[in-house]
């Protein structure tokens, strides 16, 4: 795990900008794993302005999302749908039929989680992006959640959903239920990069860098694999 810290939030999506954009200059039909939330919004703002400036093209670029809420209408203003139509699609030149999200209404939402995770086994995600939750969370993977889980529906964890709540009107208007990614889809991609800031994560950040893995600690599981970039600041850091 190699951990990059920096000063503040503009130079974390800066660090996180040279990885993507050494991964689409060498791979132009890369695979992206997205991720919504606060985190990678100054990232993707990077990514519009390279794509202003000639200097990147996402027209072979494939993404898929970590996760969506369950029972709001796509076009819903908290939608994921509207978040990455709003933060990154609509301002760069991707295909959308190349920008796949969970279905959070569709009929059967087992079916729907297997489709999903079917659909990732298939197109194997060059990189993830993820942030990390205040209770060290991953996509939606809450504490105790199995980390042989794969795409499936979850129940939000109150701290989640009061962490969300101020992109709503009322808590009360927040979801209870997301389709996520697992911990396990979420392993197969080939390279990780988790971003976070605030000194609201940084236990999160300890226990995920230096605690022991297991599954009260969703984020502890990036232990195991080959490849995770952390770029941080120094409010996050600052348990280390």
């Amino acid at each position: 795990m190699q951990v990059i810290i920096v000063e503040n939030k503009e130079q974390i999506a800066q660090e996180a900008f040279k990885v993507l954009k050494s991964l689409i200059d060498k791979k132009p039909d890369a695979v992206l794993g997205l991720a919504t939330g606060s985190s990678p919004i100054g990232l993707y703002e990077n990514l519009i302005k390279a794509y202003n400036e000639s200097q990147l093209s996402f027209k072979d670029v494939k993404t898929v999302n970590l996760d969506e809420y369950v029972g709001i209408d796509e076009n819903h203003s908290q939608s994921y749908q509207t978040f990455m139509r709003e933060h990154l699609f609509d301002h760069i030149d991707i295909q959308l039929k190349n920008t796949f999200i969970p279905n959070g209404n569709a009929e059967d939402l087992n079916k729907e989680c297997a489709r999903y995770e079917s659909m990732l086994e298939s197109m194997h995600v060059d990189l993830q992006v993820l942030g990390i939750g205040s209770n060290a969370h991953i996509g939606f993977n809450e504490p105790n959640t199995p980390f042989n889980s794969t795409t499936h529906v979850v129940n939000l964890a109150q701290q989640t959903r009061e962490d969300n709540a101020r992109f709503f009107d009322s808590i009360d208007e927040v979801p209870k239920q997301a389709i996520t990614m697992g911990i396990s889809s979420i392993l197969k991609a080939k390279k990780i990069l988790l971003l976070a800031s605030s000194i609201d994560k940084a236990n999160a950040i300890k226990q995920m860098i230096q605690g022991p893995i297991n599954e009260q600690v969703p984020a502890s599981v990036l232990q195991n694999h080959d490849d995770v970039v952390v770029i941080i600041d120094k409010d996050a850091a600052s348990e280390l």
